[in-house]
């Protein structure tokens, strides 16, 4: 039963939801910090992070996500006919994309209203295999939206562990586009 959930055109009641709540939140953008501890992210932490919800329409969502004066990455989380995906587009400061880009995954189950897992897809493995980024392979990405937070999340059966936090309640000026933006 719940495989035919996941499976509906258009995704699922929670997914729907859960869509719902990242879109009510375009045009606005929120300061957030990392709240994981592994070390792999020291270079991060205390950078200043926002997040701005800059595009959306009915099937797709561009987030981008600014790292100090980094604004490589953007998060687009779109609408598939098997529920929602989340795909990650790095770019060069000239906008050129990176060796890896577009990477992510799609949801397996209907997930809740206030949370998206987005396991890694057979695309973004065979990328990182091509790339020597054979750790990536087993990536779980996954979104929260909930009151008055917005989390990211990046986990690994490894141990690997990744996750920021986004104070919704207090929006801060949208920052400049994303490098590759037209």
């Amino acid at each position: 039963m719940t495989a035919a959930c996941a499976t509906a055109p258009g995704g699922s009641d929670p997914q729907d939801a859960f869509f719902a709540r990242l879109s009510a939140l375009c045009g606005q953008a929120f300061s957030g910090r990392i709240v994981s501890d592994d070390p792999a992210d020291a270079d991060w932490r205390g950078k200043p992070m926002v997040v701005h919800v800059r595009e959306c329409d009915a099937n797709r969502i561009r987030m981008p996500l600014h790292v100090g004066e980094d604004r490589s990455r953007t998060w687009i989380v779109t609408r598939t006919d098997g529920g929602l995906r989340l795909k990650h587009d790095h770019r060069h400061e000239d906008g050129s994309p990176y060796a890896v880009t577009f990477y992510g995954g799609d949801t397996r189950s209907s997930g809740t209203a206030s949370r998206q897992e987005f396991p890694v897809d057979a695309e973004s493995i065979a990328m990182f295999e091509e790339e020597g980024l054979s750790a990536s392979v087993t990536n779980v990405w996954a979104m929260e939206v909930e009151g008055d937070l917005l989390a990211y999340e990046l986990r690994r059966p490894s141990g690997r562990f990744f996750r920021a936090e986004f104070d919704l309640s207090r929006p801060v000026p949208a920052p400049p586009p994303p490098w590759g933006a037209n």
